[in-house]
């Protein structure tokens, strides 16, 4: 299979599954069990991984969001719980959400197996790759449900900080990159009307660059699959992606 093909299909699945778990009921629970709300568990919990460090580096990692509205919610975080706990926390937050969805599919231990060699050649050259780094290292659960997802959110953490290197190359600011990709979502990100970047054609033409860049990016580590591993991948995400929209099946 092209890998070209692979990616336009793959990718955004993966970006839209790999949130899937975020702010669901369980993961609200474990996170308030910390002494977190919501955002704060996001926050804490998908920054965690780089461990205790400040606000700067995480803001480095994540991107896209107000500097000064993200260091607030890290801060008040990590001011409850060590940010490393609540990086484990997110991530077996994944792992119960996935659990009572994904057992019983044909196509999960397949798919497991081609996202975990995508990882692994993924992690051969980490320069840049901050967010990926950190999430990456997390331990890989045994059972396959729990698996699926936890490395499709290593995934997409994989794009994310490529896409953030191809948007530096590019010449743009994360803020009006994010602002040009998804408007809808740029007050959900920290940012006031009075924020908003005035965009040029040439903003837009180095956005663009930066998709076709991060494609090439990420191109080396999704090549490794052979035409079995790219079918097995598409063909588990395709199954997978219903089952995380509908009530689990199974009692955690």
């Amino acid at each position: 299979m092209d890998t070209q093909k692979l990616l336009d299909e793959a990718c955004p699945l993966i970006g839209e599954y790999g949130w899937s778990y975020y702010f669901e009921p369980t993961t609200i629970a474990r996170g308030e069990r910390l002494g977190l709300d919501p955002f704060g568990f996001y926050f804490l919990g998908r920054g965690g991984v780089l461990g205790d460090v400040e606000a700067a580096v995480v803001q480095s990692a994540f991107g896209y969001f107000n500097p000064a509205v993200l260091a607030m919610m890290w801060d008040a975080g990590r001011a409850k719980c060590e940010p490393r706990t609540a990086g484990h926390e997110f991530f077996a937050a994944a792992h119960d959400f996935a659990r009572p969805r994904l057992g019983g599919i044909d196509e999960l231990g397949a798919f497991v197996t081609a996202a975990s060699k995508v990882v692994e050649a993924a992690k051969r050259d980490l320069t840049g790759l901050t967010l990926f780094a950190a999430a990456s290292a997390e331990p890989v659960p045994d059972d396959l449900p729990a698996a699926a997802l936890h490395q499709i959110a290593v995934l997409r953490e994989f794009r994310g900080s490529a896409h953030l290197v191809a948007v530096v190359a590019s010449g743009l600011s994360s803020k009006t990159a994010h602002f040009l990709k998804r408007p809808e979502m740029y007050a959900t990100f920290g940012w006031s009307d009075d924020d908003r970047p005035t965009v040029t054609d040439a903003d837009t033409a180095a956005l663009a660059a930066a998709e076709a860049m991060t494609d090439r990016l990420v191109t080396p580590a999704y090549a490794v699959l052979d035409d079995d591993g790219a079918t097995a991948l598409l063909e588990g995400l395709r199954a997978i992606g219903p089952r995380l929209k509908s009530a689990p099946t199974t009692e955690v």
